[in-house]
């Protein structure tokens, strides 16, 4: 998978296009500011969501954090495995960690998603 086709929010979440619906999950960045995560609250299927309206919520032992849609649509796909295994997340953020596939209302509104250059332009520097 070529990175360009990934995209992200500015509110640390990866979006990759699969045919005609968007598979969603966290960021490197946020996962690892989290920890490993324990718990994995997945949003509804056939839900709809707005921009940036919450849609799940991740915890660890740190904290829990609320999870915003990057895109307006329905939700058509939770990733389940995640109920039993919330720390596929951690270990594999891109692949089996995924959190949610959802058919976009204006497809054409992934283009508005930052692309990964703009985006690490946006996480913090480590000052190590």
């Amino acid at each position: 998978m070529a990175s360009n086709e990934i995209r992200f929010s500015r509110t640390h979440c990866w979006v990759r296009p699969e045919g005609a619906l968007l598979v969603v999950g966290l960021t490197d960045y946020a996962q690892e500011q989290m920890g490993e995560l324990t718990y994995v609250e997945l949003p509804e299927k056939d839900g709809h969501v707005e921009a940036e309206e919450e849609i799940a919520v991740v915890e660890s032992a740190q904290a829990a954090n609320d999870v915003f849609a990057p895109l307006a649509g329905t939700v058509v796909e939770v990733n389940e495995a995640l109920l039993e295994q919330p720390e596929l997340v951690n270990q594999e953020p891109f692949d089996r960690g995924w959190l949610f596939k959802m058919k976009p209302d204006h497809p054409e509104d992934f283009a508005q998603l930052l692309e990964a250059d703009s985006y690490e332009a946006l996480i913090p520097e480590d000052d190590e």
